[in-house]
């Protein structure tokens, strides 16, 4: 029975080690694996270029949720975005959701801006106000070679 007392304890700071170090992935990475804080909501677009899974949603300045994922619509060809929102953020149905740029060339991220009146919005409604991405490249190129009058 001695023989195995030392092995067992070693598995057990062993075992101990690996379950502080991935709570502490969980709680420093910020992940939240019930997600129970947040509701769904969806965004239709017709161009969501550079907008990535992970971008955060910002509203009146303030970091309301993140973007879950990005989807194609095959019937539509417009891009479906969901959207991961705060429970303690209330969206009305007259929402605007626009895909906006962090400075000149940074990352982008959607931004809501709130309605003034509408039902509250619920769990995995579609916000159909939408603003699609704005491209610096085509601008810059409709600039430069008279696209622009």
């Amino acid at each position: 029975m001695k023989k195995y007392a030392m092995e067992t304890w070693v598995g057990i700071f062993v075992l101990a080690g690996l379950l502080c170090v991935a709570y502490l992935t969980v709680k420093l990475g910020k992940l939240d694996i019930t997600d129970s804080g947040y509701y769904s909501v969806e965004a239709v677009f017709g161009d969501v270029s550079g907008l990535v899974s992970g971008a955060w949603v910002e509203m009146s300045g303030v970091r309301v949720g993140k973007v879950d994922s990005i989807a194609l619509d095959p019937k539509t060809e417009n891009a479906r975005v969901r959207l991961k929102i705060r429970r303690e953020v209330v969206l009305t149905g007259d929402v605007i959701a626009s895909i906006k740029t962090s400075g000149l060339i940074g990352d982008k991220y959607v931004k809501l801006s709130p309605g003034g009146a509408g039902a509250p919005l619920k769990q995995n409604s579609v916000i159909t106000d939408t603003e699609s991405a704005v491209d610096i490249g085509d601008l810059i190129a409709k600039y430069v070679f008279g696209g622009v009058k």
